[in-house]
Parts: C-alpha cells; structure tokens; sequence
C-alpha cells in the first residue's frame, strides 16, 4: 500500500476575502459547473496560488492585480513561474471549473428520495465538514481561513434552493428558460466547512429564531444523510430520524435523543460558527480503554479528523464543561462566555483563550486545572475513606491506580446538614487530600461528588455508604 503523502497546510501568503461563487447542479447526470470570483490579498509577493481543490476539473483560471492586466493560468501553474506577478496588495482570481455530484454522502453530492406519490427524486445537498468544500470549489478549506461569501445557485423552476442566508433576487437563467438564478445575500465571516447549498422539492416553512449576530435560522432534513446533523451557518441539515417525530408512533427516548441534537447543533452556532477552535479537538468506558485519546490531540492530516470526532471528544468533553462550570460558578460561567463569544467572534480562539478568560473572572486555577482533564486519556478513580474523632468527621481522598491519571479534581462535599447544596469544595491538587468536617456524629453521612459532576469516579468506603442509606 503506497505511503500518504504528507500533509501541508496552505502557505499564509494569500488570503481569500470573499468568495464570490454561483453553482450550477444537473439533477439528471449528476455533475454541476461553477464559477469563482474571489478577491484575494497577497502577502510577501509569492509566485503561485494555491488553493485546497479535490475532484473537480479547472476548466480556466485567472488572476487579475488591481489596475493591472488578467493573467491567465493553465490550472493553477502558471506558465512563467519565473515571473512575479503576484505583488503584494490586491486582487481578483476567476475560476471555471466542473465536478460531479456523487452519491458518498460528502461534499456536494446527490440524495435519493421518494415523494408521497411514490416517484423517486433527487436532491443536491452539501456536507463541507470536515473538509468537504474543496471537492464543491477551489478554496482555502483550513476552518482558521475565514471569508465572506456570495452564493448564487441556478436551479430548476420546480425546485426549491437553500444556502446560509436569505434570498435576495430570483431572475431568469439567460441560457435556459427552465432554469432561474438564486441570488443569496453575503454570509458573515465564516469557514468554508460551514457553507450549505440545498436544492430539491422542499417545502420551507418559517425562520426558527432570529439572533443579532445571524438574521435567521433554519432547520431542514436530508434523506441520504451520513452524519446526525450539521451546523452549518443559518441552516442547519438533519438526519430524519434526528428531527422528525410522530406523536403516536415514535418513543419518548427518540424524542429525547431528537432534542438533544438540536441543541447541540443549536450550541455550535456560537462556538465553532460565531468563532473557530484552532486547536482540533458510553464515554467513561470507552475513556477507560488502552486504546482511548485525549481530549486534546494533534492533527497531523485531515484525514485525522474524523478519527477523533467520537464519545471521547463529545461526551467526555460535556462532563468537563460542566464540572468547569459547577467549580467557577453559574454567575461567573455565564458572564465569562458572553464576554469570550464576544471577543472572538467572527475570529479564531485556542483552549488556552478559554482558560484565561474562566480564570480571569474566577481567581482560579483553570489552566492548571483543566490541562490535567485534557492532555491525558481515562479518569480518575478517588477512593473515600472517614474517622470519626468526636463531633469531628475527617475525610481522606487518595488517588487510586498506577494506570489512572492524576487529575486536579474540584470536589464537592454535601452532608445531612446541606440537603440542597454543597457546603464544603475543595481542590485535589495532590495524590491524597484530607478534610475535617466539624459537627458531624457517627451517624450523619456524607456524600462526595454530589450530582456526579464531572468524571471522577469516587469509590466510598462501606460504612460511608450505609450512613447515606
């Protein structure tokens, strides 16, 4: 089997501004053309272009520097590589290309569907992440290379057409009177794996929400669907079965499970969409395998990506969400992500940006706390073990196990005494901590971790468990 080849980022040198695009999808054979107008600014004067593109044919490309002559290209090699004509500034590259809608359920491909009659259609639609865009067109598909983008799709009369933003004009298609140009308005800032096109007999009802930073949002599902949903800006694509619900015939658990995935997509609409982690990133028995991951892992190739989008970096990432936000408060959590969203939308942010910001408002040891849960694979198991001395209950709290991970752990303790809340917190920032309680008798019990908050996984001692009933 050949080796990969190694992977490259795109060299920082030119910086796409807008990507001015109109598509053009055939529902019969399966292909669509394109076109790219894109104003780009250069950096340092390269020679070359390149752009990420993957099974698409280039049909022309040009490249045209402000005030100055068109340079045309053979693919994205120009003839005179000696010759400098990329200077810094800039300018607008132009081009025609061709692809194919398949049926891989990636990219920009074709679902299969069955209306109430029973005839069978078809659909174009789009699933860019992860980095599905360049295989629709020619394109800076690193989601920290972020644009503006103008979409115009042409489209069948009898067909509905979708993308990120609202329609904004509708004008006969001058080659084809069958045909009609869809104009969008320009999307915000955003990353390529986050632009959607839809088109099919669909019939769309209402926005769902309006917001400031995005004017509407849209639900829609897809038959042929490989993932459970997708986040794309302003409308996001289900699976059926994620969306949809029959009163009389599907179960509560589907319902469940239905609610719990809008939100999630619903929650990317701020982070990953409003702003960009540059960092890519039954979960305790997975975690608790030889085989398991970080939560924090280096991405070598994209290819890598998908390998870590499991319950490790799904769930276990939700038990430390919320274990962060038990330790620094509800108040402070709130108030330090409407500032964080804030500072960095419409921009990319990295682990340590969050930390700083939580430990800023908090006054403690996030960053410290935090790396230990991330930068190493499984959880921690706490053993707990009490004397009674008097009136006086003390608490060990050792760590357990050469093979677990020694956590900094924010532990809550409740007793009989605090019914509804937890009146003692303490930091395990060593293999053994110890805590008295005063005013306790033999009989009071004692409950740590109440709520299971986070990961840790607390082993109480015999006598601890029968006080608690």
């Amino acid at each position: 089997m050949p080796d990969r080849r190694p992977f490259e980022q795109l060299p920082d040198n030119v910086q796409p501004i807008n990507y001015g695009l109109c598509l053009k999808p055939n529902l019969i054979d399966f292909t669509f053309e394109g076109k790219l107008e894109a104003p780009i600014e250069v950096k340092n004067a390269p020679n070359q272009i390149v752009m990420n593109c993957a099974d698409i044919d280039i049909i022309t490309a040009s490249y045209a520097p402000d005030r100055d002559e068109e340079y045309h290209a053979t693919g994205f090699n120009y003839e005179n590589e000696d010759e400098n004509i990329l200077q810094t500034g800039h300018g607008l590259l132009k081009i025609d290309f061709v692809g194919e809608l398949s049926d891989k359920m990636k990219s920009f491909y074709h679902s299969k569907y069955t209306t109430a009659s029973g005839e069978v259609q078809y659909a174009a639609v789009t699933q860019f992440e992860d980095t599905g865009a360049r295989r629709a067109f020619p394109c800076s598909s690193d989601p920290s290379i972020k644009a503006t983008f103008d979409v115009t799709l042409v489209v069948p009369k009898d067909r509905v057409a979708l993308s990120n933003m609202n329609i904004i004009a509708m004008n006969p298609y001058p080659d084809d009177e069958s045909l009609v140009e869809v104009k969008f308005a320009r999307t915000p800032v955003m990353s390529t794996y986050l632009v959607v096109f839809v088109v099919g007999e669909h019939d769309f009802g209402n926005t769902f929400s309006r917001w400031d930073f995005n004017p509407c949002i849209d639900f829609i599902t897809i038959a042929d669907f490989a993932a459970r949903a997708m986040e794309n800006w302003a409308l996001v694509t289900y699976w059926e079965t994620a969306l949809l619900f029959d009163p009389k015939d599907s179960c509560s658990s589907s319902c469940q499970w239905g609610a719990l995935v809008v939100g999630h997509e619903l929650a990317h609409q701020w982070f990953g969409n409003l702003f960009v982690f540059v960092d890519y990133t039954h979960a305790q028995e997975l975690d608790a395998l030889d085989n398991s991951h970080p939560i924090e892992v280096n991405v070598r190739h994209p290819s890598e990506v998908d390998e870590i989008f499991d319950a490790i970096s799904h769930s276990k990432e939700s038990f430390m969400i919320r274990m962060l936000h038990n330790y620094i408060s509800d108040k402070d959590f709130l108030k330090v992500m409407n500032q964080y969203l804030t500072k960095f939308q419409e921009n990319n942010a990295s682990t340590e940006d969050l930390w700083e910001s939580l430990e800023q408002a908090s006054g403690k040891p996030i960053a410290a706390v935090m790396s230990t849960w991330t930068k190493q694979m499984a959880f921690p198991l706490i053993y707990v073990d009490s004397e009674q001395n008097e009136d006086f209950r003390v608490l060990k709290l050792p760590h357990l196990g050469e093979d677990c991970p020694q956590c900094m752990v924010p532990i809550n303790i409740c007793t009989c005494k605090s019914l509804s809340s937890s009146k003692h917190t303490i930091l395990m920032d060593k293999p053994e901590t110890t805590m008295v309680l005063e005013g306790m008798r033999p009989d009071h019990w004692v409950k740590i971790n109440p709520g299971t908050v986070g990961e840790p996984v607390t082993w109480h001692k015999m006598p601890l468990l029968a006080a608690c009933g």
